[in-house]
């Protein structure tokens, strides 16, 4: 079970699941929820290891590793902390 650390609020996520439906409880903008809007970005500020690589999408929108959508964001593990 992975951490992710939302405006200080914490949540338990599975490991290896998207990020979407957690950010979508805590509040973070959601539009299109396919990658193409990017309403949904979130600022990594630790635990960038702990996501997977940048998709398609992401890299579409010239998103890095400190910014990233929630709704393509998968958590490998550990700790993530962000902010939107």
């Amino acid at each position: 079970m992975a951490k992710f650390i939302l405006d200080n609020i914490e949540y338990d996520v599975p490991d290896g699941k998207c990020l979407a439906e957690t950010c979508e409880k805590a509040g973070v903008p959601f539009s299109c929820n396919s990658g193409v809007c990017g309403t949904c970005q979130i600022n990594i500020v630790e635990g960038h290891d702990n996501l997977g690589e940048l998709n398609q999408e992401e890299k579409d929108l010239a998103m890095d590793r400190n910014h990233r959508l929630g709704c393509q964001c998968i958590i490998s593990g550990g700790v993530v902390k962000a902010s939107f």
